[in-house]
């Protein structure tokens, strides 16, 4: 697993704080619920709703951040602070990567809850 993808200083004081178990079942609900995060940017890309694109890039950028997923969340933060490009091709293309980094974060969440 590549180290950046998941900072483990921050992933290990979430577990001091909170206990192992607990941390697996919140990793279980961030997955769940970041992929639906994924899913409203792309809907409010398509109908040009800049407050919802807004509201769903900072929900994932700070979930993230809660894990150490810190690549995921500087990602969703561009999107949050930039909100909507007048281009939709960028804002495409930025959402490609910030599915592509959700899907290695989630890869590697997966195996620091499996141990």
């Amino acid at each position: 697993m590549d180290e950046s993808v998941i900072d483990k200083a921050v992933y290990a004081e979430l577990q001091e704080t909170t206990g192992a178990e607990f941390v697996g079942e919140l990793v279980d609900t961030f997955l769940e619920e970041a992929s639906g995060m994924l899913s409203e940017l792309r809907r409010a890309r398509e109908e040009n709703h800049a407050d919802r694109f807004r509201r769903a890039a900072h929900s994932l950028k700070s979930n993230s951040s809660t894990f150490g997923a810190v690549r995921l969340a500087a990602l969703a933060r561009a999107l949050e602070l930039n909100g909507l490009d007048n281009d939709p091709a960028r804002d495409t293309a930025a959402l490609a990567a910030l599915a592509a980094e959700y899907e290695r974060a989630a890869a590697a969440l997966k195996d620091l809850r499996d141990g």
